[in-house]
């Protein structure tokens, strides 16, 4: 019976991390639905990118209130859990804190101390976080998109967070050895007078109590993180490794069409012959994007990345104008399609089977597309290189190429440009009478 914690830690551990590791390989397989895409260029600025960005927060502090709060509970909270080694280990062998075995008492109680610092400022910073978002309601918080699951896993997040560096000062504060050592308890020793009047076998038994909702609590926030958006914790890094390296507005051409253009340019080739041999196969099955199928690797990753932070969407400017375009809703309208498309393919077993639904249409409104100034303006707001305007510019590919469903106004601007080699209706003997008047 003296191993029996042991063996109940170690399976509660098992299933954690086997949950965890099942739902990161549907997350792989979700993205891998799109397009194939190889991304093979400028791997230095790649590294760099992500150094900066993902590991960096260097676009974070752009908003430095947000930003520095955000580094806290970044930094902290992910040195706080280097932590969870040592829970582990003690978890499974059934000793009780290991560094100290390993480790002279004053550079244990130097990192214990550390901690216990840093989860007070994360446990601050988190409150504020929290007053931010329920009290003073910033606006971007409080857009259309943000319905109520959206809303409530922010808060989620904030509770757990909250929760977690509690039960931490908790167990140090009444584990009595860790206390008689005067080493690394910078902050706990403060909370120790709240249990004087208690035994030292209560003290026990809240010291273990708060240990086991502490890695219980790890282990669910860990697991949480597929169903929330702070699944960037993980996704930020290839996110921002992957991301978009050439210039900011430039757009991407289809090279079949590019091919087909060039070939009508050219005087010498015959347009009745008869197309080579393979040619139509350069042809893409569809132009454009429908659903998320149609989109490449990056931009179902870029989805599942999104921290819904708001500020693509309040520096957009047709949103700003009172139109519905929201580039946050964007991007969580191709997480949730992408979502309910996986969990079709569970369903049957491997295998998508067409359900009456697209991106288009069911998820994002034309309108929603048509409303886009492209911009730029979400790309560059965005802290881990995400590209809501490649989705939208797909889309709306899809719309004219493949439906011919352009806006009036787009309809007659081709043509103009098609009749008149320029958007305005004029003949082109008339296009430089403007310079006489």
């Amino acid at each position: 019976m003296a191993y029996l914690p042991n063996i109940l830690f170690t399976i509660i551990l098992c299933i954690g991390i086997g949950f965890f590791a099942k739902n990161i390989k549907k997350l792989i397989r979700n993205i891998k639905l799109g397009r194939a895409l190889n991304i093979t260029d400028n791997k230095p600025q790649r590294w760099k990118n992500m150094t900066m960005l993902a590991l960096g927060q260097s676009k974070m502090v752009r908003r430095p209130v947000s930003g520095l709060l955000h580094i806290i509970v970044y930094i902290g909270f992910i040195i706080i859990n280097i932590e969870v080694l040592e829970i582990i280990i003690d978890g499974i062998f059934g000793t009780h804190r290991i560094g100290l075995n390993v480790l002279p008492t004053s550079i244990y109680g130097f990192l214990i101390g550390t901690f216990e610092v840093l989860a007070i400022l994360v446990l601050v910073a988190v409150i504020v976080f929290w007053i931010r978002r329920n009290i003073i309601k910033i606006a971007r918080f409080w857009k259309s998109e943000m319905t109520s699951w959206p809303k409530n896993d922010g808060n989620f997040i904030l509770y757990f967070e909250m929760i977690l560096m509690t039960l931490f000062l908790v167990m140090n504060a009444t584990d009595v050895h860790f206390q008689s050592l005067n080493s690394g308890n910078i902050i706990s020793q403060y909370l120790t007078p709240w249990f004087s009047s208690l035994s030292e076998s209560t003290l026990h038994t809240i010291e273990r109590t708060a240990w086991w909702i502490h890695i219980i609590g790890i282990l669910v926030f860990l697991n949480y993180l597929y169903f929330s958006k702070h699944l960037h914790i993980l996704l930020a890094f290839p996110n921002t490794f992957y991301g978009k390296l050439t210039p900011k507005g430039q757009f991407n051409n289809l090279e079949a069409v590019t091919k087909e253009v060039k070939m009508m340019m050219d005087p010498n080739v015959d347009p009745f012959a008869a197309p080579a041999e393979g040619s139509e196969g350069d042809m893409p099955a569809k132009f454009g994007a429908s659903d998320v199928q149609d989109l490449n690797w990056v931009q179902l990753l870029n989805a599942y990345t999104c921290t819904e932070c708001g500020r693509c969407t309040s520096e957009c400017p047709a949103n700003q104008t009172g139109k519905k375009l929201s580039p946050r809703k964007i991007m969580m309208d191709t997480r949730d399609r992408l979502e309910e498309v996986g969990k079709n393919i569970d369903l049957n077993k491997g295998e998508f089977k067409e359900d009456g639904k697209q991106l288009l249409d069911n998820y994002i409104t034309r309108e929603e597309l048509w409303a886009c100034t492209s911009c730029n303006a979400c790309v560059e707001a965005c802290p881990v290189s995400i590209d809501p305007l490649s989705i939208i510019l797909e889309m709306r590919r899809y719309l004219v190429m493949e439906q011919s469903a352009a806006p009036t106004e787009l309809n007659t601007m081709m043509t103009n440009i098609e009749n008149n080699g320029a958007p305005w209706p004029y003949n082109q003997m008339d296009r430089l009478n403007w310079k006489n008047e």
